[in-house]
């Protein structure tokens, strides 16, 4: 999972996905499961993540084919910026990976065009270790097109050293609120030590979050977009204060962070104070760092109408349609989510497992960044909400379109209350119908 949304253009994934299906509903055999050729055989696997992400998932290839001589199994990965540029391309050309690792936002705008298996026809995948709510977050129309891989919430990560130079305690996040968190940033910020207060995002979780704890939705359960004018107004005036009151940066770094790598952001590199991230994404912050930086419930949620924290499928495997090694891909899935050599080497790298046999058998090989982001995730276990419905087909390019009009916003070329109702009819009128 990447820390935050890139910035970069999605436009135009749906036509290169409507493409590939055009190409996909010219062959019979799209979808049905294909034997698989006599001998070696070689999958392709892409994926995108950090360092830390690809050297592990190399042992598990690696540790994959020392069982399973006849199954090569060739990684293309790449961090998220330029992901699914490339995968809408591939798609398109008929030339898709046979595994690919698959976020939420793009389930239903590969699943429900016949891109993605159903991976149910797989009939010696084990799926029993996994609970049934949590698999069917990978469902599209009752197809599992997606194998969640594991769960994450987000939530705030302190930087501990920074807010003890900056004379700041760490605060009591039982009952912080927004305006507690922007304080603390002025504080940070105005200490004279260098480092910057607060981070400043504005991804599709941001705004989700801030939509439920002010009682509003982004997206309703059809897939429509409903959120009020009012919401996004308050939501970025509450990004521009974080700015303009000098608690976050300006707005042309907050533009550089959130593009950056995770290793080059300011909260990895302890130049600043506090910042939005997934709770799986812990020991690779810390790491980072160079210490361990601490999980904070979400600003706002003791008096919010409805908490925001939700528990979020951090990824799924989905297999290519059109994969002429299906069984080779059914044994090399089953080997992701039930081998416990993967599970030891994988750890919370792809979040906290969704099958729970290996979540607790993984339990004595954490270290105490990955111990503290499951402690966490289960302190909140009693305060998180249901997660939002999957994102509608098309609605991938929120990432854009959201980045575009916030960004016009914090340099001033328009004003939250002029910029909020075209902003759901841009959004509204992206969905594929």
């Amino acid at each position: 999972m990447n820390y935050s949304p890139t910035r970069r253009s999605y436009l135009k994934l749906s036509a290169a996905v409507a493409a590939s299906v055009l190409a996909l509903s010219g062959c019979a055999a799209a979808g049905t499961p294909a034997a698989d050729e006599t001998g070696p055989v070689t999958l392709r696997f892409t994926w995108w993540g950090g360092d830390a992400r690809q050297k592990a998932t190399q042992q598990v290839i690696d540790a994959f084919h020392a069982e399973n001589p006849n199954i090569t199994v060739v990684g293309e990965y790449s961090d998220w910026n330029g992901y699914w540029d490339k995968l809408a391309t591939q798609v398109a050309a008929n030339d898709a990976p046979d595994i690919i690792q698959m976020d939420e936002k793009y389930v239903r705008e590969y699943g429900d065009r016949g891109a993605l298996l159903d991976i149910k026809k797989l009939s010696g995948l084990d799926t029993s270790g996994i609970e049934r709510d949590t698999l069917k977050s990978g469902e599209v129309d009752g197809k599992l097109v997606g194998l969640v891989t594991g769960v994450a919430t987000f939530c705030i990560a302190a930087n501990p050293s920074v807010l003890a130079k900056a004379g700041v305690a760490m605060p009591d996040d039982t009952t912080w609120s927004w305006e507690d968190y922007r304080k603390l940033g002025e504080q940070i910020s105005g200490s004279g030590t260098g480092a910057t207060g607060v981070g400043v995002q504005y991804g599709d979780q941001d705004l989700y979050i801030w939509a439920r704890q002010n009682g509003d939705r982004l997206y309703d359960d059809a897939g429509k977009v409903v959120i009020k004018p009012e919401t996004l107004v308050s939501f970025w005036k509450h990004t521009l204060e974080l700015s303009t009151f000098g608690a976050g940066p300006k707005p042309s770094a907050i533009i550089e962070n959130a593009s950056a790598s995770l290793n080059q952001t300011a909260l990895a590199k302890n130049e600043m104070g506090l910042a939005g991230v997934f709770s799986t994404q812990l020991t690779a912050f810390s790491g980072a760092a160079g210490q361990e930086l601490k999980l904070l419930r979400l600003p706002g949620e003791s008096s919010a109408e409805e908490r925001g924290a939700y528990y979020k499928p951090s990824m799924f495997w989905s297999v290519s349609s059109r994969s002429k090694h299906q069984k080779a891909a059914e044994k090399f899935l089953n080997y992701l989510t039930n081998s416990q050599t993967a599970g030891d080497i994988m750890l919370t790298e792809r979040g906290i497992p969704a099958n729970t046999k290996i979540r607790e058998a993984i339990g004595p090989r954490l270290n105490a960044t990955d111990k503290a982001a499951i402690d966490f995730t289960d302190a909140i276990a009693d305060e998180v909400r249901p997660a939002p419905p999957i994102t509608p087909a098309g609605g991938s390019t929120i990432l854009d379109i959201l980045s575009r009009y916030t960004s016009d916003i914090l340099f001033e070329r328009t004003t939250p209350e002029k910029a909020a109702q075209p902003f759901i009819d841009e959004l509204s009128s992206s969905l594929r119908k």
